[in-house]
């Protein structure tokens, strides 16, 4: 497949919200198939789709690097090292980087090969009260403004907008709400639902969740939940009371504290990595 078609299936892929990263040659030393340019397309099962490094021993080399990459979201490097069977044998005893990667082959050149990560938007969920919400109306648009993706779920979602997706609480109960592992979820049932909500996630595996809640009802909540058994890890787990302190007062500054500490835990994994 040529590269214009790598690039129509990256397109299909990403449009479809998959996961997929482009390896892409862009040095080569010595004797080697690939030449600079040569791409490949794998997706987050690490199944290689288009695309060609020159093999399937280089290939399969990379990737747990580009599974890494999209992991975390960061593009990196890696330096693969096409060796006799001794010598990768010999670099491997040794330990090599996290961005070298050897491969028993006759070639004797190597390659360098930028991954690059195309990652979906990370999705929001604002569950709420119901009802027009001044500070729901400007997290949703301050969450936008951020890209993420935002999905509204409320017994009257037709009375606020802006939010990309909305799932209405009246006509389908929470357990049919599908979740994903990586969502951020906000919950601000401001104490009408807080304890069903709360404890219906206790049961589901997420990235965050964080409680709008004055610290009176979150001491309050969280005692009530422990009486029905839900775990101290969940409570330690949730944002309460949820956002950054910036001394906020005015519905978007509330709403800018909470963005704030969203994307801050969005790139907790980056920064350790990159530290």
């Amino acid at each position: 497949m040529t590269d214009i078609a790598i690039f129509k299936e990256a397109l299909e892929m990403a449009e479809s919200k998959k996961k997929f990263a482009i390896a892409t040659v862009i040095e080569a030393e010595g004797s080697t198939l690939a030449k600079p340019g040569f791409k490949l397309l794998i997706d987050d099962d690490g199944v290689v789709h288009s695309g060609s490094l020159g093999g399937g021993c280089p290939e399969s080399a990379i990737i747990p690097g580009a599974l890494d990459s999209m992991k975390t979201g960061l593009p990196r490097t890696l330096k693969v090292h096409l060796e006799n069977s001794e010598t990768a044998l010999q670099a491997m005893v040794k330990g090599s980087s996290d961005n070298e990667v050897y491969v028993e082959t006759f070639c004797g050149g190597s390659m360098t090969i930028f991954i690059e990560p195309f990652l979906p938007k990370r999705r929001v969920i604002v569950i709420s009260q119901g009802g027009r919400d001044s500070v729901e109306e400007s997290l949703i648009e301050l969450l936008k403004w951020a890209d993420f993706h935002t999905v509204l779920v409320s017994p009257s979602p037709d009375m606020s907008k802006g939010a990309e997706e909305v799932f209405n609480l009246m006509e389908h109960g929470i357990g049919e709400f599908i979740f994903d592992p990586m969502d951020f979820i906000v919950v601000m049932t401001k104490g009408n639902k807080d304890l069903e909500i709360l404890e219906f996630l206790s049961k589901k595996e997420r990235r965050y969740v964080g409680l709008m809640a004055s610290r009176k009802r979150i001491a309050h909540d969280f005692e009530e939940l422990r009486k029905i058994g839900v775990s101290e890890e969940f409570l330690s787990s949730v944002h309460a009371p949820i956002g950054i302190d910036i001394s906020a007062i005015t519905p978007k500054e509330i709403a800018l504290s909470i963005v704030s500490e969203i994307v801050k835990e969005s790139r907790e994994e980056t920064k350790t990595i990159q530290v």
